[in-house]
């Protein structure tokens, strides 16, 4: 399950990428936070994953 979550949080982290990268584009600022909120919580769900592997050790 852990290779599955941390493709999962990838996905996530890029489509938020995308998505403050739309919104920087079309000046649109919620969009853009939106964005960077989708990469925040991508990266804290990773960072989860990665202390879970360091317990599995």
């Amino acid at each position: 399950m852990g290779l599955d979550d941390k493709i999962r949080n990838a996905g996530e982290e890029m489509a938020g990428k995308a998505k403050e990268g739309m919104g920087r584009a079309s000046g649109d600022e919620r969009l853009e936070a939106e964005g960077q909120g989708d990469q925040t919580a991508a990266n804290l769900k990773q960072a989860g994953e990665d202390v879970k592997d360091i317990f599995k050790k």
